[in-house]
């Protein structure tokens, strides 16, 4: 493992792929609308899934707690019937979204977003990101999921660079970092959101990221010095 760890340290960054929720944009208000749609308060909703976290499990079983039997592509479309379909826009991006991809192509890395997501989701970020990117894929594209190695596979197979030349960039250990890594690529945790705050100080999340970070902002001069370190 070592030598392997050591070979993937220097090699050169020359693609970065981006996660989409709670790393490119932040799902505050998606997730308050799920606890209207299910007539619970928004700060029990936020409670029991943050619990669900801390536990491990799926973040989907929160709405199993509330509605047993809840089946969440049902209600996607229920939602949508009703004319409260699951939406995102450009208030909802964190705020150094945008000045970070401009500095990272700006910089000549190659740019793509990559994530669990929805066809609608994946129509939404075409919209906003089609400009600013170099490719968009989702796990409803692909027909599979993360923390799934295919999807990693997926990853790879479009991005044109080698898997230890590709930056995952995500918040969380066990859907972005440790199938990232296993993949051969190098990942960045960035800390925020309800899967960061909890697994920032686990042993995984200081030992298995090439970066951690506060703000995508960092991933530009962290990049470099990764770039141009001594070999």
């Amino acid at each position: 493992m070592s030598g392997a760890v050591t070979r993937l340290a220097r090699m050169t960054i020359r693609a970065v792929v981006f996660d989409v929720g709670e790393c490119l944009v932040d799902e505050t208000r998606e997730y308050g609308t799920w606890a209207d749609w299910l007539g619970v308060p928004r700060h029990t909703f936020a409670a029991v899934f943050g619990a669900v976290i801390a536990q491990g499990r799926d973040y989907r079983d929160v709405f199993q707690e509330f509605r047993p039997g809840f089946d969440l592509t049902e209600q996607r479309e229920a939602r949508a019937a009703a004319g409260k379909p699951e939406w995102f826009g450009e208030d909802d991006l964190y705020p150094d979204v945008r000045p970070t991809l401009a500095r990272l192509r700006a910089d000549g890395l190659w740019l793509a977003i990559a994530g669990n997501q929805t066809v609608r989701a994946g129509g939404l970020l075409r919209e906003l990101f089609t400009k600013d990117v170099d490719l968009i894929g989702t796990s409803d594209d692909w027909g599979a999921s993360k923390p799934d190695p295919e999807f990693f596979e997926r990853v790879a197979a479009v991005v044109p660079a080698e898997p230890s030349e590709i930056l995952y960039v995500g918040d969380r250990v066990d859907n972005d970092l440790r199938p990232g890594a296993a993949a051969g690529m190098h990942t960045a945790l960035v800390r925020r959101g309800p899967w960061a705050t909890i697994q920032w100080d686990s042993v995984e999340a200081r030992e298995l990221p090439t970066f951690r970070i506060e703000s995508l902002a960092e991933l530009s001069p962290r990049i470099a010095e990764f770039n141009t370190r001594e070999r």
